[in-house]
């Protein structure tokens, strides 16, 4: 089911990744991977054949990608040491396990370090959640360039491979919240050799094999899943210019480049519905090009950096390209000029089988950070330490989320006794476990083993979203092995409790009551996260979101499932401020749906333009990349001065009395007075902030859709006057 071997992909599908014999095969599998040279002279190594340089420290565990990708590369017979958030400032710790035989691998951790570094509002973080102790400030902005350059600096002549989160999101000219510009591709900024995008175990596996038979770094152009640099595009490749398929002038009539052919409509009816373009302007079906042409030989040039930098209609125009070409059954190789040199893309890795994510999560991690650390704590660790990854990619494709830009939207999913496995691994191994896995998931919750039902259509596909607008007519929507997988987990011996705390797809859930009734049944710890982002109909169309009445549906069978298991459960619903598309009415709408459902949250998010997220795209330029792109097209208004997104945030948090002169205002200014007041209709009081007005107003301290009576909502209210009088 996981496997990606379509005859209609044009792609062959690659050997598995265990295929190579092992490049040293008496190798010793290290209790942790090295990070000195004393744990090389006990392992008996006089060099590292490979050394993975990371922003986060080292925990040997399958949710940290240093780990992943050092034991899958330990796996293949090669000595890897690891560097973890060395001192920047100058090339020593570099240096401190002698010169690679073959590469450095840099990346800039599990998250890009300038998400790590700063907020939605550009605020430094006072703290970093991947360093011992919480301790921030141990990783640069922009880790991926700067510890590329150093790793160049201390050992002049071994190549350099840089990949994570960080180098897949910048693997283009892209739009860089922090600086509000557009900068150049990560791969020419940081002068490595080649980059890795995606999770890239089978990227790297192939590298490292190349290199160890002696062929030159440079020589390696084929391998899918990676990023060069070119002087000139070479021989023998028809290029075809991006502005041919989606021309971005003048809004006139003429052929769509992506139209289907009448031979594909019955394999994939739901992309060419001309009804769906009336009733969702929020969405322009993303449609099959012709296959006229020769994939394996056609590069598509986007615009250059200097151009899509200069202008923001170019800049969607090239977004909206790039996630065309993002499915590995059909994409095909990407060119960017940058300066005098290209950036050259190859298409997407084909994702790992089942039997090859089991080889992956089935190597020896000790699945506890380096012994060097002592006692000091890694709060990422402490909140993963006992949760399992039943899966990968998503195909929700939500336009402000990065997964599927970096893992994909093909499910690849593990089988159920891997998953098995590993749960009696953190039984039996892990220190301190007392009979709790904290979650059983992914990047989202309930995609484990859901697939299209055709492979031949999965592989033609270039829709953005398998479930929005609506859920596609295609796609396997069974629960059915989930909830196998659960009641096998929970009936092993010496586990107590399994709880989902990944993201869960409500939209699909709500297809499967059995599923919910055996989630709220055994699997919610009293409240469950779930993201309906919006309410309103504009800003959920932006984010590729279905609507409210999907999650109200969700909530009432919640509920019910719930009572019947005899339990007081409540939903954490979670939103989103300020994104492209938001307009003040639509959060004074939504501001009103909290009062009414009695929800207050405590913390609120604002939205943050992700690298290469369709999203940003919106917010850079201003224009829809889910339509297409042309100088008259849709224009999307997005928030960005602060105040408007301090209001915003505001009516996310209506019941805060700091916010209430803001929102007064503000409603004014809308003409909705009538909001103001004292009466159950009114958003917030009127007049200033008196004791009586803090008295009777509702306490800011509730986080969850559940009923509060009178007396419990008094009672919660005195600790919170206690405070303001101090």
């Amino acid at each position: 089911m996981n496997s990606y071997n379509s005859p209609a992909s044009g792609t062959q599908s690659p050997p598995p990744i265990t295929a190579m014999p092992r490049f040293r095969p008496g190798l010793i599998t290290a209790a942790q991977l090295p990070m000195s040279r004393h744990e090389m002279d006990a392992l008996g190594w006089d060099a590292c054949d490979i050394i993975i340089v990371t922003g986060d420290a080292y925990v040997d565990h399958p949710s940290f990608g240093m780990g992943v990708i050092g034991r899958v590369l330990e796996a293949q017979g090669f000595r890897v040491g690891i560097i973890a958030q060395p001192d920047w400032h100058s090339a020593d710790d570099f240096r401190a396990l002698g010169r690679p035989n073959l590469f450095f691998g840099v990346t800039a951790g599990n998250m890009d370090s300038m998400v790590n570094h700063y907020t939605s509002e550009r605020r430094i973080r006072s703290d970093d959640a991947y360093t011992p102790d919480g301790v921030a400030g141990k990783r640069p902005d922009r880790a991926v360039t700067v510890y590329a350059q150093r790793c160049r600096e201390a050992c002049k002549g071994v190549p350099v491979i840089i990949g994570s989160i960080e180098a897949s999101l910048r693997r283009i000219a892209q739009y860089d919240y922090w600086s509000d510009s557009v900068r150049r591709s990560v791969l020419p900024d940081s002068k490595a050799d080649m980059l890795v995008f995606g999770n890239g175990e089978r990227q790297i596996i192939e590298l490292a094999h190349r290199l160890a038979a002696g062929e030159s770094i440079r020589a390696m152009t084929d391998i899918r899943g990676t990023a060069i640099m070119y002087n000139r595009v070479p021989d023998g490749w028809h290029e075809i210019d991006s502005t041919e398929l989606d021309r971005p002038g003048k809004l006139i009539a003429h052929p769509d480049p992506y139209a289907m052919k009448q031979s594909d409509t019955a394999a994939c009816a739901d992309q060419n519905s001309d009804k769906q373009d009336v009733t969702d302007p929020g969405l322009q079906p993303i449609r099959l090009m012709s296959r006229s042409l020769n994939a394996a030989n056609t590069v598509i040039r986007l615009p250059s950096f200097e151009q899509v930098k200069a202008d923001p209609v170019l800049y969607a125009h090239a977004s909206r390209l790039l996630h065309l070409e993002t499915n590995p059954g059909n994409a095909r190789a990407l060119v960017q000029r940058h300066g005098s040199r290209e950036v050259w893309l190859n298409p997407p890795a084909i994702p790992l089988t089942t039997a090859e994510m089991d080889d992956v999560f089935g190597l020896p991690y000790s699945r506890i950070p380096h012994h060097s650390y002592g006692k000091r704590r890694i709060p990422a660790y402490e909140m993963i330490k006992h949760s399992v990854n039943i899966m990968r990619g998503c195909f929700g494709g939500c336009t402000f989320c990065s997964i599927t830009e970096h893992e994909g939207r093909i499910i690849q999913s593990r089988s159920e006794a891997s998953i098995i496995h590993e749960i009696e691994q953190i039984r039996d191994k892990t220190p301190g476990f007392a009979g709790t896995i904290s979650d059983l998931g992914g990047p989202t919750a309930n995609m484990y083993r859901l697939a299209c039902k055709s492979a031949e259509i999965e592989a033609a596909c270039r829709k953005p979203s398998c479930v929005f607008p609506d859920i596609c007519k295609n796609l396997n929507t069974d629960h059915t092995p989930l909830i196998r997988l659960y009641r096998r987990a929970r009936a092993l011996r010496g586990i107590k409790r399994i709880f989902i705390a990944s993201g869960l797809r409500y939209d699909l859930a709500v297809t499967s009551p059995e599923y919910i009734a055996e989630l709220a049944t055994h699997h919610v710890g009293g409240y469950l996260k779930i993201a309906p982002e919006h309410t309103e109909e504009g800003p959920l169309n932006k984010m590729m979101k279905p609507g409210i009445g999907s999650f109200d549906r969700f909530r009432q069978m919640f509920e019910a499932a719930s009572q019947k298991a005899g339990k007081k459960q409540y939903l954490i619903p979670y939103f989103i401020a300020a994104h492209p598309g938001t307009s003040d009415e639509d959060m004074l709408n939504l501001a009103l749906w909290l009062k009414a459902n009695n929800f207050k949250p405590d913390q609120v998010q604002a939205f943050l333009p992700s690298p290469m997220a369709t999203a940003s795209a919106m917010y850079y330029s201003a224009r829809n990349p889910l339509r297409k792109i042309s100088r008259s097209s849709e224009t999307v208004f997005t928030p960005r001065r602060k105040k408007q997104r301090e209001l915003h945030k505001a009516f996310l948090r209506y019941h805060d009395p700091v916010n209430w002169p803001l929102l007064r205002d503000a409603l004014k200014l809308m003409g909705r007075s009538d909001l103001i007041g004292n009466g159950p209709h009114c958003l917030v009081p009127g007049g200033p902030l008196r004791g009586a007005a803090r008295t009777n107003e509702p306490s800011s301290r509730s986080n969850t859709l559940r009923p509060q009576s009178t007396k419990t909502a008094r009672s919660k209210q005195r600790p919170e006057k206690k405070r303001r009088r101090r």
